[in-house]
């Protein structure tokens, strides 16, 4: 679904990647491991098309390396970022609303929201309230689930799980599971090891720009050496 290769990215005068190589199957759940700072984040921006980057990227065998945002997520591409952003002073369903803006199918988008609604209860309960007034892991849930309302080829997880409590965590973390057990193609950037590998098909750990290390999620076992690394390597 997802192929790069020597991926650059700049910010200014500054080279966050350097040319690194990643793919990502159809249905694959693929994840990108590393400590602040390694490129995780500048990576996904260069998929979406937000930042200046080299080099070749594929979705679905067709090179979106020079489209615009808006041609590479009509195309496919849907991210929950870090931080999740959400329209905090819409409401729930209005940020889904959003979420499906590029769509031309605008009968389905209704029954789209109402299935998402079943697939994550709170945020039905809470349709009508301002996006800003639910809890850190429900604000996950609906940046989750707007990127969902594109019906994307492959959706991109910037760090889902980042501030939230371990309970919460585990909730966001079976999402993705879920997600994954329908088809959805992942790519999931974390730092943590542990709960992510659990999960993922293949893992990419990401060291200052470069891949330092990449195999199947069973070679890193419950990933607990990969949290030291990460956690002991600041990129």
């Amino acid at each position: 679904m997802l192929e790069i290769q020597d991926l650059k990215v700049t910010h200014g005068p500054i080279e966050a990647v350097h040319g690194i190589a990643l793919t990502v199957a159809e249905g694959a759940c693929v994840t990108l491991l590393g400590p602040n700072g390694a490129g995780k984040t500048s990576t996904l921006s260069a998929i979406t098309g937000t930042a200046r980057s080299t080099g070749l990227i594929r979705l679905a065998g067709t090179d979106i390396s020079r489209l615009p945002v808006e041609a590479r997520a009509k195309r496919g591409i849907a991210i929950s970022p870090e931080g999740r952003r959400i329209f905090s002073n819409l409401t729930v369903r209005e940020n889904l609303v959003m979420g499906a803006a590029g769509r031309r199918d605008k009968s389905a988008i209704g029954s789209d929201i109402r299935g998402w609604f079943e697939q994550f209860p709170i945020l039905g309960e809470r349709r009508d309230q301002p996006a800003g007034t639910l809890s850190g892991g429900e604000q996950q849930m609906l940046a989750i689930a707007r990127a969902l309302m594109s019906r994307p080829r492959i959706l991109l997880l910037d760090e889902p799980s980042l501030g939230l409590a371990p309970q919460i965590t585990a909730r966001i973390f079976d999402i993705i599971g879920d997600l994954k057990r329908q088809g959805i193609t992942i790519l999931l950037v974390e730092q943590n090891a542990t709960a992510a590998i659990e999960l993922s098909d293949y893992v990419y750990v990401l060291n200052n720009g470069l891949i330092s290390s990449e195999g199947p999620a069973e070679r890193y076992g419950d990933g607990s050496a990969l949290m030291d690394q990460i956690t002991g390597v600041h990129g």
